[in-house]
C-alpha cells in the first residue's frame, strides 16, 4: 500500500501535478508516517494567515531528512515551527495501490512517483496534523529535532541558508515573504551581502 497527503476532500483518483521536478507526477510513500509532513505547507499557511496575496504555485518548505535507520527526521528551523506549521490543520491521507508505472524517487527514502493517475483505495481524515505527527513520534515512527536542540553549527547553517535563499533572485515572492516573517534578520543581512559584493566589483 502507498500513501499520499492532501488537503482536498473526496478524491477518488490522484492526478499528476507539477511540483519541484517540473513535470506532472503523483507523489507517494510506502510509509504512512512519511506523508504526515506534507499535511501542511509552512509557506502557504504563513502567507494566508498574514494576508499575503499570491496567485502562483506555492513554494514548498521541507525541513526534514532521514536518520541512518531510515526514519524520517523533522527539524524545527525556527522556534515553535512544528506548532506554527501543523497545529489546527486538518487534511487527508489517501491510500492507493498503483497498478503500474510506479518509479522510485531518488534521494527520498520510501518515496515513489507515478506519471499516470492513481485510483484511491482508502481515505483517512486527520483532524489535527500536529497531533498526528506527535503521535508518530511517540510511536517511534518519526524523529523530531526541536529548535532548542540544535547545535551552534546547525543554527549557523540555518541562518546562512535563510539569508542565501532570501537574496536569491530566483526566490518567489511567497517564499521571500515567509523568510522575512520567520527569519526577520534576512532582509538586512541579504542587503549587506549584496552591497559587499558590489563594492568588491
Amino acid at each position: 500500500m502507498y500513501y499520499h497527503a492532501s488537503k482536498t476532500a473526496g478524491l477518488v483518483c490522484l492526478e499528476p501535478r507539477v511540483s519541484n521536478h517540473g513535470i506532472p507526477l503523483v507523489y507517494l510513500s510506502s510509509k504512512r508516517e512519511n506523508v504526515l509532513v506534507y499535511l501542511s505547507n509552512a509557506v502557504e499557511k504563513f502567507c494566508r494567515e498574514t494576508g499575503f496575496s499570491h496567485s502562483g504555485r506555492w513554494s514548498k518548505w521541507g525541513p526534514y531528512g532521514f536518520a541512518e535507520t531510515g526514519i524520517l527526521r523533522l527539524e524545527e528551523y525556527y522556534p515553535h515551527a512544528l506548532e506554527d506549521t501543523y497545529r489546527g490543520v486538518s487534511a487527508y491521507i489517501y491510500s492507493a495501490d498503483p497498478p503500474r508505472g510506479l518509479e522510485k524517487l531518488e534521494g527520498i527514502a520510501d518515496a515513489y512517483v507515478s506519471k499516470e493517475p492513481v485510483p484511491v483505495m482508502g481515505c483517512e481524515y486527520i483532524a489535527d496534523a500536529c497531533d498526528a505527527i506527535l503521535c508518530a513520534e511517540k510511536e517511534g515512527k518519526i524523529v523530531i529535532r526541536r529548535y532548542e536542540e540544535m547545535t551552534p553549527a546547525q543554527l549557523a547553517w540555518i541562518r546562512d541558508t535563510a539569508i542565501q535563499e532570501y537574496g536569491d533572485p530566483q526566490t518567489g515572492p511567497d517564499y521571500r515573504h515567509f523568510l522575512r516573517g520567520r527569519f526577520p534578520f534576512v532582509e538586512q543581512e541579504a542587503g549587506q551581502e549584496k552591497r559587499s559584493r558590489e563594492i568588491k566589483k
